[in-house]
């Protein structure tokens, strides 16, 4: 594996999860595989888990990790083919991604969606452009529709917590006060559509994700229905596919409960905004992965890392 852009470079997703799991049990295992390598942390947007994880990942392995604001702290960079650069971008990505991979044996990059034009988000134009243009590995910290390192650790969290050989799995939509990304989303459902669970989507009418994404998942536009014998609900916020980026609804009855939720297994990626996404009776409950799941981070950003850097 040379670039990990999308749950889709997994060929077998519960191979992967058992060698998460032996990492996780000793994660100094392999600290002399990264020596004298760099990996670099371009982020376009803000980061919490995301950065300090994959830092933290690198350093298990031995790696130097450099980490750059790139939105703040560097030159404006254009990404058009042919552009006439006379507005406020002062580098264009050929000569940036190039220059980095000099610098950098793995780069790893965050850019969110513009949420106004669907067609350019979805040509996946920062982060296909990296990988074109740098002549080393890319790993997608988050992109404008995918967040494979969050998939694989939300794999590695429900493998880990089931009780049965095919848990029910559903992933909630839930209100929230702006518009958000579909990037967790989607990774989330590809990996699942990898492992052997019965997996179903729940979100008001509306708020489908692409159909290029949910294939055949059963989608709900009940929840009640959706969370019937569930045993993972996995919640998420969502702007509108189909009108693309818009907020169409805000019902607060969709905000998860201790009541709704039953004797399920609760996931969310964080940060989540308790009392409007899920309440404080779920998020203070034994109930609650997500604290575990930002653990699972590291041993996800670890695993894909140790990948890259054994077939380099």
């Amino acid at each position: 594996m040379k670039n990990y852009t999308s749950i889709n470079d997994i060929e077998n997703i519960n191979s992967w999860i058992e060698e998460a799991k032996e990492i996780k049990e000793n994660p100094l295992k392999n600290i002399k595989l990264g020596k004298n390598k760099t990996l670099g942390l371009l982020f376009f947007n803000s980061s919490l888990r995301t950065r300090l994880s994959t830092q933290k990942a690198a350093l298990n392995l031995g790696m130097d990790p450099i980490v750059m604001n790139v939105s703040g702290d560097a030159w404006g960079i254009e990404f058009g083919d042919g552009t006439v650069m006379n507005g406020n971008t002062a580098e264009h990505i050929k000569e940036a991604a190039a220059v980095v991979s000099q610098y950098c044996d793995i780069i790893a990059v965050r850019a969110f969606p513009s949420l106004t034009d669907r067609q350019k988000d979805e040509s996946e134009h920062v982060l296909k452009s990296f990988v074109e243009f740098a002549s080393v590995p890319i790993i997608s910290m988050e992109s404008a529709t995918g967040h494979p390192l969050q998939g694989l650790t939300d794999a590695i969290t429900i493998a880990e917590n089931t009780t049965k050989k095919r848990p029910k799995v559903v992933l909630s939509w839930a209100p929230h006060v702006k518009a958000l990304p579909h990037a967790v989303a989607n990774s989330f459902t590809q990996a699942m559509q990898k492992m052997d669970v019965e997996f179903v989507i729940a979100n008001p009418e509306g708020y489908n994700l692409s159909k290029e994404i949910t294939k055949d998942t059963k989608i709900y536009h009940n929840q009640s229905a959706a969370f019937k014998d569930a045993d993972f609900v996995y919640t998420k916020n969502w702007s509108s596919y189909e009108d693309y980026g818009r907020v169409l609804c805000t019902d607060p009855t969709w905000m998860i409960t201790k009541d709704k939720i039953a004797n399920a297994k609760f996931m969310h990626c964080l940060p989540v905004r308790r009392n409007v996404v899920v309440e404080d009776a779920v998020l203070d409950s034994d109930a609650s992965l997500v604290i575990e799941q930002a653990n699972n981070r590291t041993y996800a950003a670890q695993l894909v890392l140790k990948k890259i850097l054994e077939n380099n």
